[in-house]
């Protein structure tokens, strides 16, 4: 508690979450490295096509990209707009009130991604998953359900 007896995160938790700031920022720029060695797009553009391949019938609306990869709206329109013109998505307008958009996932999409998944996959296991035993990995996991 501080002065005005407002709740205070003890020097164990500020620590904790240092170093989970720390250790995203790292394995995330550590994973972009992989993908551009690969001569492969940032991932931003996994992301997205991720959401698409996991989709009923491959398709979202913007707002349920931007709900699930927590990419701002402003920034998940003008990636779409490159996925777009890589042939990677195509836009669909709603049949019912012509304002709408679907983001369809395209057969170039669903490839890249997969092929995206082979070089993240390996950065995953090398960055991240060869440095935790496997009850190392289920505690970590246990622990990060708690804020979902």
């Amino acid at each position: 508690m501080n002065e005005e007896n407002e709740p205070t995160p003890s020097d164990a938790v500020v620590d904790a979450w240092i170093g989970l700031m720390r250790a995203q920022q790292r394995l995330l720029g550590q994973i972009e490295v992989d993908l551009k060695l690969a001569g492969l797009p940032p991932l931003g553009w996994y992301d997205v096509l991720w959401e698409l391949v996991r989709s009923p019938q491959g398709r979202l609306r913007p707002f349920e990209i931007e709900e699930r990869t927590l990419l701002a709206q402003y920034n998940l329109s003008r990636l779409i707009d490159r996925l777009e013109k890589a042939g990677l998505v195509r836009r669909q307008t709603f049949d019912q009130d012509g304002r709408g958009q679907w983001v369809v996932l395209t057969e170039e999409g669903r490839a890249l991604q997969k092929r995206m998944w082979t070089v993240y996959a390996k950065a995953i296991e090398a960055n991240f998953g060869a440095k935790l035993s496997e009850a190392d990995a289920a505690t970590l996991g246990s622990l990060l359900e708690l804020f979902s």
